[in-house]
């Protein structure tokens, strides 16, 4: 247990979150390309500061096992990015709202990911073997990325089971309130209010919708990008704060890369690779154990191969013009 690691750790999450509501979101703005960097640069550096308190603490191996997965998580993202920008635009969120539905949407991640690698590290230290099974989803995702068509899958939002459920079971406006989620149902106009029982008491906005569906959103891309964290490390610590702080970043470089998501195309490929890499880099290890792929190379081997794929998406696009 890294205890005193936990704890700072805990510490200084909120106040990054705190910083990020009083300062950059304290009123309904729309958020310009200038203050996203200010605000992705605030979380990277956090990001990177933590893994020097891990260094310092722990030493440099569970350092670059952070940085590692950091890394990983945080370019795997860039799909998740892509889909919130769907979202948005499907529910038709106006753009002074969205930054106030991703950071409250972060405490949601935390508890669905904590979760889930509380549970992925369990049942590899319980089962070894379970590892292996990640690896082999990774060698498949990895491959299946590599081969597979570029589709946003989001088509017809209003059809997909998920809003059905949520519109069935939950009463909802189409009227924006605000940046308020849910409102009462004295609030609504006369036309809205006949819509609804009198023993409704509380009516749920767009952006609550819009809430739920990027929660789940993320919840279907952590089954990729778990089982690439734990491939790295089992170490529950090192999953979960590498996640956190790739998510926290998440959410603030979205309307810095909303408008130009489309440039990144080799990107895919080079995920397609470090995915594979990494799950043959478990078999590769539990059969060869005394010249196993150390935690530097597979960092060199990450960075290397997403900064290619960086550099030559933006070659290739570079002078297209954005539609």
């Amino acid at each position: 247990m890294h205890v005193l690691d936990w704890g700072i750790f805990a510490a200084v999450v909120p106040m990054l979150l705190y910083v990020d509501l009083k300062l950059f979101n304290k009123d309904d703005h729309v958020i310009g390309f200038r203050e996203s960097l200010i605000l992705s640069l605030w979380y990277i550096i956090a990001g990177l500061a933590f893994g020097l308190i891990i260094l310092w603490n722990q030493g440099s191996e569970n350092a670059v096992l952070y940085y590692t997965t950091y890394v990983i998580e945080k370019s795997l993202s860039l799909d998740n990015l892509f889909v919130m920008s769907i979202i948005f635009s499907a529910l038709a969120i106006p753009q002074r709202y969205q930054h106030r539905v991703l950071v409250w949407g972060i405490i949601g991640v935390l508890i669905l990911r904590g979760i889930m690698i509380w549970a992925g590290a369990t049942l590899i230290h319980e089962f070894n073997w379970v590892l292996f099974i990640f690896a082999a989803i990774l060698i498949y995702t990895g491959i299946k990325m590599f081969f597979m068509k570029d589709e946003c899958g989001i088509d017809n939002l209003d059809e997909k089971p998920l809003v059905k459920f949520v519109k069935k079971h939950f009463p909802f406006t189409t009227t924006f309130y605000g940046h308020s989620f849910f409102v009462h149902r004295s609030k609504l106009n006369a036309e809205e209010r006949s819509q609804h029982s009198e023993k409704v008491r509380f009516v749920f906005t767009p952006l609550f919708l819009a809430l739920v569906v990027i929660e789940v959103s993320d919840l279907i891309f952590a089954v990729d990008s778990i089982p690439a964290a734990l491939a790295i490390s089992t170490d529950p610590f090192i999953v979960f704060t590498s996640n956190v702080f790739a998510v926290l970043g998440l959410r603030a470089l979205f309307f810095a890369v909303e408008n130009i998501i489309d440039r990144f195309e080799f990107m895919k490929y080079a995920l397609a690779i470090v995915l594979s890499f990494i799950g043959f880099k478990v078999f590769y290890n539990g059969i060869f154990p005394d010249a196993h792929i150390s935690p530097a190379l597979s960092l060199t081997v990450t960075l290397g191969t997403l900064s290619a794929g960086l550099i030559f998406s933006w070659i290739k696009t570079k002078g297209q013009k954005q539609e």
